[in-house]
């Protein structure tokens, strides 16, 4: 039977939980709050009251617009990169072995167990002397590289949990390589790549440490926001945190759709098979 002292823990348990999420989604919630403030000045700091003008101008400050559709970009082409190479790397690591195999996959880790300053200084140092001008493309080469190994690491978990004999059973059947790779291997690793791609995609376009070494001339999100955190952050930059927060969620909401709806498909096939061997 539950005790006092059961029900006690059990309660302050709850509380406590609870105490964790609002102190996590605090932020957010400002972040929201403040995007329908009618703020009278430069700062967006204080409640002074609700509007919508923000939201029907999200790119009425100068520069906030290219910012935006340039960390995009940037977050798209890093994310397409990273995942080509990132699958390719993790295919070498599991399927194949080849000498210095276990120190590569030691050294995929090296820039993920890097400070973000140290990697961020490093990789300026490298362009530098290189001769290599900073811009959009030392961006990418950096954000590729910092980015690569979470995409290692994602995809390298799903595979070793794969089922290699459903492979080995597809090339027994006449498939090359090739066509068990684009037929069996890529379509099993999909969810894989897509968990990949949403993480890089995150990382890239939430990433300001690496970013302020490598950027020259060119601006991010990240960097505009801190350059206007100066002056007083405009409010057009809580609308489209907003509004990339709730894209974020329909995604996550249509996903749970989705793997809902495929699980019931799934019990409707497991129910109708055995009435189908009757």
């Amino acid at each position: 039977m539950r005790t006092p002292l059961d029900r006690l823990r059990d309660g302050l348990l709850g509380v406590w939980s609870l105490g964790a999420v609002v102190f996590l989604f605090v932020p957010i919630f400002v972040i929201v709050l403040f995007s329908f403030n009618d703020n009278q000045g430069r700062f967006n700091f204080t409640w002074q009251g609700f509007t919508l003008r923000h939201w029907a101008d999200p790119f009425g400050v100068e520069g906030l617009q290219q910012a935006f559709v340039t960390s995009l970009g940037l977050a798209a082409l890093t994310t397409i990169i990273a995942v080509i190479l990132g699958v390719c790397v993790a295919l070498a690591l599991v399927r194949h072995k080849w000498r210095g195999r276990g120190a590569t996959g030691g050294l995929v880790f090296l820039p993920l167990a890097t400070p973000e300053v140290v990697l961020g200084a490093a990789l300026l140092g490298w362009f530098l002397t290189l001769g290599l001008i900073r811009g959009f493309v030392t961006l990418v080469i950096a954000h590729v590289m910092f980015t690569l190994g979470y995409v290692v690491i994602t995809i390298r978990a799903r595979l070793e949990g794969m089922d290699v004999h459903i492979e080995e059973a597809a090339m027994d059947l006449g498939a090359n390589q090739w066509t068990t790779l684009r037929k069996i291997t890529l379509p099993l690793l999909a969810p894989g790549i897509a968990a990949a791609s949403l993480l890089c995609f995150a990382i890239s376009i939430d990433d300001f440490v690496v970013s302020n070494f490598n950027a020259g001339q060119t601006v991010t999100f990240p960097l505009f926001v801190y350059g206007a955190a100066r002056q007083g952050v405009p409010p057009q930059v809580n609308v489209l945190a907003t509004a990339m927060l709730l894209f974020v969620v329909l995604l996550m909401f249509v996903n749970l759709g989705f793997q809902r709806r495929s699980a019931r498909r799934q019990n409707r096939e497991m129910e109708t098979t055995p009435a189908l061997g009757l």
